[in-house]
């Protein structure tokens, strides 16, 4: 089904505001000249203790990796972006490979009864993980507009598809919001942009929380957020993927513009998210850490404002 034109989109393909298309000799220039530093092959990870058991309005967020977030309540379990495979790729045996693995095994989710999709990126859309999904939680897939038929092909049956601002009851007092992003959709098989991308603001009982997806700066986006859907109490906020900055600055933050976010959109606290799993771009894999512990300090942020977790940790709310 064909969305009517609307100010993010012109009857095929969606936009963001101030939106930059990066073509194939824009993806070439960087290719050629890029400087990327490497990763490791593998990196260990330190055993977490399982997440505990929320009570009351309590929300317990546990970072598994990248973009992934399982998030409990006592109303019921939802994952964010879910990624548990070995690449994030379009094929198996190519593309962009996990250097740790999830920070809570597939095989020990509790019982999942929403997923939010942010956007068909291959390092957030993974159709493995959501076909394990689907046959093992039949959860309701929440996802912007035209990903019907990507998740329909990974079985999933119920499906909820939203345009920016739009919301969704998941139930009792809960619901969620599609909100805007400064992003871009690309898969195989589908023309660039032909799916829309968000990130996903969380109402549980009392408390807010902010999923913001992938993006690039826009302030007046931000404030606006904060504005309509209240200040979050949680907002997981991506650090990584940001080098070359010429390339990556209209649709992936840098740390110090996290740190902006941060602040633009009221949050009481934000978590770090998509750094460290995969290798997308050139910064090294802990050049995201080191430059938000300087972008705080400058900002005036205390540690516990801004957090870094390590894959398998949780924190409750």
């Amino acid at each position: 089904m064909t969305p009517p034109p609307s100010d993010h989109f012109n009857g095929k393909t969606f936009f963001s505001r101030g939106h930059v298309n990066r073509g194939w000799f824009d993806m070439l220039r960087w290719r050629l000249t890029s400087r990327g530093t490497p990763w490791p092959k593998q990196v260990e990870l330190a055993p977490q203790p399982p997440p505990p058991a929320p009570r009351g309005e309590e929300i317990v967020a546990t970072w598994i990796g990248h973009a992934t977030f399982l998030l409990q309540t006592t109303r019921g379990n939802l994952l964010t972006d879910p990624m548990f495979s070995p690449r994030a790729s379009p094929v198996a045996w190519a593309g962009p490979q996990r250097v740790h693995p999830p920070g809570i095994a597939f095989a020990a989710l509790p019982p999942i009864d929403a997923v939010l999709l942010s956007h068909d990126h291959y390092d957030h859309c993974d159709t493995d993980s959501l076909r394990r999904l689907a046959h093992a939680h039949t959860p309701v897939f929440v996802a912007p507009l035209r990903h019907h038929d990507l998740l329909a092909a990974a079985g999933a049956n119920r499906i909820v598809e939203l345009d920016w601002w739009q919301s969704h009851a998941l139930g009792g007092t809960a619901s969620v919001t599609l909100t805007p992003t400064r992003h871009w959709g690309n898969r195989l098989g589908t023309p660039r942009n032909h799916r829309l991308w968000g990130g996903f603001f969380l109402t549980l009982g009392t408390k807010r929380l902010w999923f913001a997806g992938d993006t690039g700066l826009d302030a007046d986006l931000f404030r606006e957020i904060g504005g309509r859907c209240g200040a979050p109490d949680l907002a997981l906020v991506p650090i990584g993927a940001y080098e070359p900055r010429w390339f990556m600055a209209p649709t992936h933050l840098n740390p110090a513009e996290a740190v902006q976010l941060h602040r633009d959109v009221g949050a009481r606290l934000s978590v770090a998210m998509h750094w460290g799993t995969f290798q997308l771009t050139d910064e090294g894999r802990d050049e995201p850490v080191r430059a938000l512990v300087a972008a705080r300090a400058a900002a005036g942020l205390r540690e516990d404002e801004f957090r870094v977790l390590v894959p398998g940790q949780s924190l409750v709310i």
